[in-house]
Order: structure tokens, then C-alpha cells, then sequence
């Protein structure tokens, strides 16, 4: 274990309190990145001692401002006017304002852009009496370049003390996410990857959590954090290895940064250190599959596995975790069935095992199954997960190396290995890769706010399926999802599952991109390169979902595999 950085950094309430009461000032108005508890009671502070305050939230504070400040069962429209700026897209502050919409009930809702200028929103309120009051709503940002030298437009904190003070104000949370960048980015690396094994940030943060009652969306300033700083040092190591920002072969090493929550007066702390990369393995009590509420261990993956019949073959991970699959053989054609390629991504393991326990009953199926391609990833979302469960944790996403398996391309391949070997083993033609994304809001609040890359991904927007085929297979790759989507389309729960999230989504984000085919969102797309001329991919919301939420996720993935496999038998001919 090697110390980088330790430090501790003093709270920006307690310091606000104590200096309003130095000045002797008689109002104090300011923005900073607490929960809503621990600025009610800095306010309260203040009112005992005469000075009159309030304290807001610098991360999406047009949002804050409907559910701190305004009774939307009292009003009957509602127009938001947000502010736009030439260094960051179009509707970036519209997209702040998620999940609004999906809060105002009945309350009608429009959304107009203004002009580009100042960083302040305007609603225009109308009540059930028709009598309209206009609120300005500051979302105090800064123009930055973030640790890639890129141009960058985020909220930060602002304070306003009488007539004499309206400025930035640099906040903790700022502080710790910068000083974090300063003592990783200002330490001597070498030049070799993977650069270490695991890089731990261990952070405190006193910011309790805000559950909001739509789906899984959730107000999170330690989620925001851990996102904002494993995205922004992938980026960097990518640079320093000499590739470009979103350069997902890089090998850094794995990079786990981890919140713990502090009092509400403590200061916030910081430990950076690397570690030997963790080879243990997670424990579970074993699940009725077909009814899991949450993640199965791996101990139950391999049971699970073991009980279809086949040739048994294996790869190995970064730290030696071992990377098991199964051939099924059969008369039927071939299919390759993946799950777990990023192991946060929860449902499609559990669906793979579902559907292929149902296929091995089958005399004539034929198909190879890898249902944990990343098993570095599973136990990190497993132990990331025991700390803050409904985190999105995209640190787990990758492998150990830091990279994405599906891009690897020079040895030692590890994990990528599994794939190959199932594609010579079965000559399977389509490739079944069940996958899944945020369940919530996934932000970036300190580098741009929208995630670098994934911008359509930052919330979510139903169920639905990418096809990429060789350029020969078009027609074969149109049956096929014709079959599939006209099955899933008979699924009314999933059907209204989509509507209603699409229709946030759209509000908030813009146009899905999507090409409906029988009621289910598509991505259809053509490429040559692919090792197989058929790759079917499902995305469910599935970051990071429980009970029954959980149980209906790895239903309808069950449903596409088995749906997808028994239309490729049924195509009249392939190339």
C-alpha cells in the first residue's frame, strides 16, 4: 500500500456561519453543494444571532427551487425559461432541470430557451387563480478547463452578502474533487501500463442522499462525486497514455473511488492511496433464480452454470478470477449468449442463466453461454454496492486493467479470451449480448455536469435493443429484429414502462435517436469489423435496481434471448 495524498478540508457552512458572524452582516444569500438538512440548520444558526440567511443548493438549483420553495399543487402552468452558453451543447441547462417534469402531476409544463448570457433560469408561475409571478433562479457555473485541457461550463458554489458581495464561491466539494485531481495528476506515474493495481479514493462527505418519488431517481452529491472523479481520471490516464479522452483500450490499472458519509459538522477527508488489487469473492445466500431480487453471487453463477449440460471451458481476469462459460451443442444454429461485460449492469446475468437453463431442455438447442464475462468488475460492484447500494458505480464497469474488454485487442487478451473461444467452439453467427445502463440520473456536476461521451445516456429511457450487423447480413439482421421486437411488443407492462420513460426522457434531453420497430426502441447499425456478422444488444435500466424492479429486469431479458434465439431459427436462410 502506497500513500498519495491525505488531507482534511473545512466544511463551507461552518465557515459562512462564522464569518457572517464576524462581519456582523444583516443578510447572507448563498449556494453551496449540501443537503437540504445541513442548510436549514446553518440557517438556523444564523437566525439565533439576528442574521438573516438562506442557503442553496448549487447542484440543480432550478430543481431545488420547485421542491424547496414553491407548492406545485397550487398552480396550474408552469414555463421555465433556461439559460444557454456558447461552451457547453444547447440544452445542457435544460437537461439540469430532470426530472421536473415528471414532479408537476397535472400542472401543465413548457420549457423555452433563453438567450445566451447570464447563468439564471426564469419560471414564470400561475396559480389555480390565474395570477402569474415571475422567480429568477440563479445556477451559478464557472468556465474551467478540466484535467484534459478541454473547455468545461459547471456549477459551483456563489455567495451574495448585502449590496456588497456577489461572487464565486469555491466550496468544499470543489475543493476535495480538485485537490483529488492535483495529487493524482501531479504524481510520477513511470510510463509503463497498467500504472497500478488499484487505485483507491476514499472520501467523506457529510451530504445525506434525497430519494425522489419517481422510479429510482435519487439526488445524490456523493454519487456525483465518485462519477465525476473516476470519468475524470479515466480521462486523464487515457491522455497520459497517449490516446484521446474516451480512449476506453487504455490500461491504467483499476480506479475505485469510495464515499463514506460524515457527520453533519465534520470536515470533509480525503485518502488517495493504491493498493494490491482485491481476489477474494463475495457471498450471497442463493436466490430462486426465475425470482431474484438482487444480484446473484458467484458461487450461485457457477451452480447455475454447471447445471446446463456441455463442454465446460474458462478464461482468466486480471487478478486470476477465473471466467467460466458453457457449449451447449445441438442441431440448431449456433448462438453466442453474454452477459456481464459490465458487471454493473445487473439484470442481464441473471436473464442469460434464466433463458439458457430453458434452452438445455431443448433436445435440439444449440448455444454457448458466458454469463459473467468480468468477474474484477462483479466484486467490485459487489463491495461498492455494500456501502452505497443504488449507486450506478462505473468504476465497475471496466475490468481491472481499467479498459473495456470488448475493445482489447492485444495480448494478453484475459477476459476477451472467453469470447473467443466460444465463437470458434460454436461458429455461432449471432451473438446474444445482454446488457444494461443508468437507472438514474448519471451527472458529472464539477466537469460539465452531462457525462463526457454518454450524453443520451444520462437517465433513462426504457428498454431497448442495438443491432449491428455485417454489411451482407442486412436482411437477415431486418428479419431478425422484426421477429424479436413483434415478441417483446406483446409485453404490455414493458410497453408502458418504455412510454413513461421515453416521455421523461424526451422532455429533458430531446429525441431519443430511436427507430421503433413494433413498439420497441431500436439502434440499427452496420459493421464490418465485428467477429460475428449478427450482434443483438439489450439495454435495460438496471443500474442499480431491487425487489421487483430487479425481478421485472431480468424477466423481459430472459424474454429477449429466448425470443431472439427461436427467431434466428426461424429465418428462411442466412449468407
Amino acid at each position: 500500500m502506497t500513500l498519495i495524498f491525505q488531507d482534511e478540508f473545512q466544511r463551507t457552512l461552518p465557515k459562512l456561519i462564522a464569518q457572517a458572524a464576524l462581519d456582523n452582516c444583516s443578510t447572507v444569500e448563498a449556494w453551496t453543494f449540501d443537503d437540504q438538512a445541513s442548510r436549514r440548520a446553518a440557517e438556523a444558526r444564523l437566525a439565533e444571532i439576528g442574521i438573516k440567511a438562506r442557503f442553496r443548493s448549487a447542484y440543480k438549483p432550478l430543481l431545488h427551487f420547485f421542491l424547496e420553495d414553491v407548492d406545485i399543487s397550487t398552480l396550474n402552468a408552469i414555463t421555465v425559461v433556461y439559460p444557454r452558453h456558447p461552451d457547453c451543447s444547447e440544452n445542457r441547462f435544460l437537461c439540469e432541470t430532470y426530472p421536473l417534469a415528471a414532479l408537476v402531476g397535472e400542472t401543465t409544463l413548457a420549457f423555452e430557451a433563453g438567450e445566451c448570457g447570464e447563468f439564471t433560469y426564469r419560471a414564470i408561475l400561475t396559480d389555480k387563480n390565474g395570477i402569474s409571478s415571475i422567480h429568477s433562479v440563479l445556477a451559478p457555473n464557472r468556465v474551467h478547463l478540466d484535467a484534459c485541457g478541454a473547455t468545461r461550463v459547471s456549477p459551483t458554489g456563489w455567495i451574495r452578502i448585502g449590496n456588497k458581495t456577489d461572487e464565486r464561491l469555491k466550496t468544499d466539494y470543489e475543493t476535495v474533487y480538485e485537490a483529488t485531481l492535483q495529487a493524482i495528476t501531479s504524481f510520477d506515474w513511470g510510463q509503463t501500463e497498467p500504472y497500478f493495481d488499484e487505485l483507491n479514493l476514499l472520501i467523506s462527505l457529510p451530504s445525506r442522499d434525497c430519494r425522489l418519488p419517481i422510479g429510482e431517481e435519487v439526488i445524490s452529491l456523493g454519487e456525483g462525486m465518485v462519477e465525476d472523479l473516476y470519468f475524470s481520471l479515466l480521462e486523464y490516464f487515457q491522455v497520459k497514455s497517449g490516446r484521446v479522452a474516451g480512449d476506453f483500450t487504455a490500461r491504467p490499472g483499476q480506479i475505485v473511488p469510495e464515499i463514506r458519509f460524515a457527520e453533519q459538522d465534520a470536515p470533509l477527508a480525503l485518502r488517495v492511496e493504491v493498493r494490491s488489487l482485491a481476489n477474494g469473492e463475495s457471498n450471497g445466500q442463493s436466490q430462486d433464480l426465475d425470482w431474484a431480487e438482487r444480484p446473484i453471487s458467484p458461487d450461485q453463477i457457477r451452480a447455475e452454470l454447471a447445471s446446463i449440460a456441455g463442454e465446460a471451458f474458462e478464461a482468466h481476469s486480471r487478478s486470476g478470477r477465473t471466467i467460466n462459460a458453457r457449449y451447449h451443442k445441438g442441431e440448431d444454429r449456433s448462438v453466442f449468449i453474454s452477459a456481464g461485460q459490465h458487471p454493473n449492469e445487473t439484470t442481464g446475468i441473471v436473464g442469460a442463466l434464466r433463458a439458457a437453463r430453458q434452452l438445455s431442455a431443448r433436445q435440439t438447442a444449440h448455444f454457448v453461454i458466458a454469463p459473467l464475462e468480468n468477474p474484477d468488475g462483479y466484486e467490485l460492484h459487489a463491495r461498492l454496492r455494500a456501502v452505497n447500494p443504488h449507486y450506478h458505480h462505473h468504476a465497475a464497469r471496466y475490468t481491472a486493467f481499467g479498459d473495456e474488454l470488448a475493445n482489447r485487442v492485444t495480448d494478453p487478451l484475459f477476459e476477451k479470451q472467453i469470447r473467443k473461444e466460444a465463437e470458434r467452439r460454436s461458429g455461432a453467427c449471432l451473438h446474444l449480448n445482454l446488457h444494461g445502463y443508468s437507472s438514474h440520473e448519471w451527472t458529472r456536476p464539477l466537469s460539465g455536469y452531462l457525462p463526457r461521451g454518454f450524453e443520451k445516456w444520462a437517465a433513462p429511457k426504457g428498454f431497448f435493443l442495438i443491432m449491428v450487423h455485417h454489411a451482407d447480413w442486412t436482411v437477415c439482421a431486418e428479419q431478425l429484429i422484426g421477429m424479436v421486437t413483434a415478441r417483446l411488443g406483446r409485453l404490455p407492462p414493458l410497453i408502458e414502462f418504455n412510454r413513461v420513460q421515453i416521455s421523461l426522457f424526451e422532455k429533458h434531453f430531446g429525441e431519443t435517436g430511436f427507430q421503433m420497430i413494433n413498439g420497441i426502441p431500436c439502434l440499427v447499425q452496420t459493421d464490418d469489423k465485428r467477429s460475428v456478422p449478427l450482434t443483438l444488444i439489450s439495454e435495460y435500466p438496471d443500474q442499480t435496481i431491487y425487489g421487483g424492479a430487479f425481478r421485472a429486469g431480468h424477466d423481459v431479458q430472459t424474454e429477449f434471448v429466448l425470443s431472439a434465439y427461436e427467431a434466428y431459427q426461424q429465418l428462411a436462410a442466412t449468407p
